[in-house]
């Protein structure tokens, strides 16, 4: 069964066609953006940095648009097994760019506070009239700030409903826009204020935040491209349809004992079963109609194969992370006490 966009329910289709919509719009609200940004960063670096964020923006929603459009190519002979992870991809592309970018943010503004650079703010004539140049700035960063933040908002639900995790971290990303825009403020309001050090600390401030996403986000592509067992969209806790595909398992009269070896590939669920039958064998038909049974259980759930056993080894033991053990291996311990 192909895991391309075509097999979705209509509820995703939707839901991806929105989200497309979405970003294409929020693409070009981003490019309006920048433009203001730019024609008003004068000599902060604070501004300079936020400017530089706001540039990093446009890679999440263009590598989701990208990846979105290829998962939906057909598998051929060179790729068998579709496109479905080209999503993982696109995730892992977009943390990579954030938490880099980070890195040298925070490098560009503590260079500029080592050497104690003074900026300035000049003023700027507008239809006749002189103004400080730093109101400019500021009207710019509350532009920039309030529509992420609106469209961080529309993103949410399309993200959860697709189980995409590079659109839910550009949801993320936008709706956390306005410390962005505060800390840039506040630089600009100390250099008004003689304190020449508020705006590389402000620039440095806006830059950690952009590495914290980018560390976190990247160690979550890498584990999901590393088998992890699948979790969550928001990479909170383990995934609960795991739970209903061993339940599924687990009430197939022929089944004895089975073990669950799962893995996320972009939005979707694959893996292998391996289970012991009551008789010591059973029919490919029974398993056939198991998998079937399996596909109809949830549109997540692409390619699951179950796998006869005349034993199945206790589960190897290792580190688990924060979030307990995997439930994976204590599905299977579950199973193999009764």
């Amino acid at each position: 069964m192909s895991g391309s966009v075509r097999t979705m329910p209509e509820e995703q289709k939707k839901a991806l066609r929105r989200a497309r919509w979405i970003e294409a719009i929020w693409l070009a609200a981003l490019a309006t953006i920048v433009i203001a940004i730019y024609f008003s960063v004068g000599n902060s670096q604070a501004m300079k940095t936020a400017w530089i964020e706001d540039m990093l923006s446009f890679v999440p929603p263009i590598a989701f648009l990208v990846a979105s459009w290829i998962e939906g190519w057909a598998p051929s002979d060179r790729f068998p097994l579709g496109f479905i992870r080209v999503t993982s991809i696109a995730y892992l592309m977009s943390a990579v760019a954030l938490g880099g970018v980070g890195i040298f943010l925070i490098v560009d503004s503590s260079i500029a506070l080592i050497k104690a650079d003074h900026p300035t703010i000049g003023s700027v004539e507008l239809f006749g009239v002189t103004i400080w140049l730093g109101w400019v700035m500021i009207v710019a960063l509350v532009y920039s700030v309030v529509l992420p933040v609106i469209f961080g908002r529309l993103k949410m639900t399309p993200a959860r409903q697709l189980h995409d995790k590079t659109l839910l971290a550009d949801a993320l990303m936008n709706k956390a826009d306005w410390m962005t825009g505060l800390a840039a403020i506040a630089g600009i309001f100390g250099i008004g204020l003689g304190w020449w050090w508020a705006d590389a600390v402000a620039a440095i401030v806006i830059a950690l935040d952009v590495l914290h996403d980018g560390v976190k986000h990247t160690g979550a592509a890498i584990r999901d491209l590393s088998d992890e067992v699948p979790r969550t969209v928001d990479d909170q806790e383990f995934e609960p349809l795991i739970d209903d595909i061993r339940d599924c398992v687990d009430q197939l009269p022929w089944v004895r004992e089975s073990r669950l070896r799962l893995r996320e590939e972009g939005r979707f669920l694959t893996g292998t079963i391996y289970v012991v039958p009551q008789d010591g064998s059973v029919s490919p038909e029974r398993i056939e109609a198991a998998e079937r049974d399996l596909l109809d259980l949830h549109w997540r759930v692409h390619d699951v194969s179950i796998m006869p056993r005349s034993r199945i080894e206790s589960p190897p033991t290792g580190r688990t992370d924060e979030s307990g053990p995997s439930p994976l291996r204590a599905g299977a311990v579950r199973r193999a006490e009764r």
